[in-house]
């Protein structure tokens, strides 16, 4: 039962986002329960002074008040404030009999009206104990009134009498709005210099693992060998794990490499031992044994090749410029095949990187050009960019003959020669096609805009080379 392949990985959101709005919203909820009960705490306060300021109006009344021959009640003095004397001035008092609720006094401001009181506050003065009892009502002129009730037991009468001192609610709800106001636009204030404190926090915390994620970058683009700098504690062991994973890294390529050698060494020799034989010999035998070790130095070229690949290609840093290549496969080409006469030009993007090897690089272009080189008429093209997706692109075209669909996929066949009259063992395009994929990248044939070949080469591409 083979392995699942690993879950690719996934990039959801962003850590700075991700802890900055987990702070803001605690600090604005925060921020909210604060508000609200400031502004609740003021408002009672506000209202607890207004109750205050009414229980000395009714304290007032009660020591002013006196029976009139027991029919009535008579204030004798009334509360100095000015405006209990101005018609609908916002500030009222009544005293009302509780046998049968005739008002038996009040304030000129009432004029001829009467507050009324609703049942419930009334119950609950006369349940108090000539405690004062605090409510809401309206007044004459329609306006909400702040209530205080107090039922007091008065000689010579027979029920208590409610002693009701009533004020305009309206200028303490203003208040208490503009308190909400203005402490609102404080904590808003607050609020956007707290965000902004919390966003570079966030930052300034995070500044050591994106500078880890910078280093380990430089180390994959060929820029350093390991990761370095001073880092918290929390995050030490984390860089000490990435440089030992990076040295056995290298340890696992050289190893790849040393294996590759001593099998390369193990097997060329008898293989060349039995080339030569051959070579001195004639007859059918020795015919045959030339073209199976021919072909046995082939297919071990070939396979060796892929295990250099595929080894370089896991080693982490490898980075190699692309112009310097295509200069050297230029020159050296252009004097292979002078005689040809054949026009090779080529063109390479500044500062254009190979993440990989110089002698895979050296492999796969030298190839492709040769091959181009081999079949031109006159003219050869070769030209290496950056892409849309990012990637190094290599293109190789050519005005010789070409080939049809069917013969490209074949030419990527392992040891397929297409024309027996042209030099070669048949595993140029496939070694190509090969170490491509060993680098995860690829190798596409296509009719060339000169007439003849295409050749597109793709390949991971490194950054560009820094001054440090």
């Amino acid at each position: 039962m083979s392995a699942e392949p690993p879950s690719p990985l996934q990039r959801r959101g962003s850590l700075v986002r991700r802890l900055s709005l987990l702070a803001l919203a605690w600090a604005a909820l925060l921020l909210v329960v604060g508000a609200i009960s400031l502004t609740a705490l003021f408002r009672q306060t506000v209202m607890t002074d207004l109750d205050d300021r009414l229980a000395g109006v009714a304290e007032f009344l009660l020591a002013s008040a006196e029976i009139d021959n027991g029919e009535g009640i008579v204030v004798e003095r009334e509360p100095p404030d000015p405006r209990y004397e101005q018609v609908f001035s916002g500030r009222y008092w009544q005293i009302v009999d509780t046998a049968d609720g005739e008002v038996m006094a009040r304030s000129r401001s009432l004029w001829d009206e009467l507050i009324e009181i609703d049942a419930g506050l009334a119950d609950q003065a006369l349940g108090a104990s000539g405690d004062p009892v605090s409510g809401a009502g309206e007044g004459p002129d329609g306006e909400p009134l702040r209530l205080l009730a107090r039922a007091v037991r008065l000689p010579d009468m027979t029920a208590p009498v409610m002693i009701v001192a009533a004020e305009d609610s309206r200028p303490a709800d203003r208040r208490v709005l503009n308190f909400a106001l203005i402490a609102g636009a404080l904590l808003g204030g607050f609020a956007i210099l707290l965000a902004a404190g919390i966003v570079v926090q966030v930052r300034v915390g995070l500044d050591p693992v994106i500078r880890m994620g910078r280093e380990v970058a430089r180390v994959r683009d060929g820029d350093a060998e390991r990761v370095t700098g001073a880092y918290p504690a929390e995050l030490l062991p984390l860089a000490t794990e990435l440089n030992a994973l990076l040295d056995h890294s290298r340890q696992v390529v050289e190893r790849a490499r040393t294996h590759v050698g001593n099998l390369a060494h193990a097997l060329k020799t008898p293989i060349t031992v039995l080339s030569n034989e051959a070579r001195n010999a004639t007859g059918p035998l020795a015919e045959m044994t030339r073209k199976q070790t021919a072909a046995m130095n082939a297919q071990v070229e070939h396979h060796l090749r892929r295990a250099r690949a595929a080894a370089n290609a896991r080693a982490i840093g490898a980075r190699t410029p692309v112009e310097p290549v295509l200069d050297d496969l230029g020159r050296t080409l252009r004097k292979i095949h002078a005689r040809r006469r054949v026009q090779l030009d080529w063109k390479c993007e500044p500062d254009l990187t190979f993440r990989g090897e110089r002698q895979d690089l050296e492999e796969l272009t030298g190839n492709l050009m040769d091959n181009a080189c081999k079949w031109a008429t006159s003219r050869i093209q070769v030209a290496a960019r950056l892409n849309d997706a990012g990637r190094l692109e290599i293109s190789v075209d050519d005005d010789g003959p070409g080939l049809d669909e069917a013969a490209r996929e074949q030419a990527l066949g392992r040891g397929v020669r297409l024309d027996e009259r042209a030099p070669g063992d048949g595993f140029g395009l496939s070694i190509v096609s090969d170490l491509a994929r060993a680098y995860d990248g690829d190798l596409i044939l296509s009719e060339s805009r000169l007439g003849g070949l295409g050749a597109r080469l793709v390949l991971p591409a490194g950054r560009a080379a820094t001054g440090h």
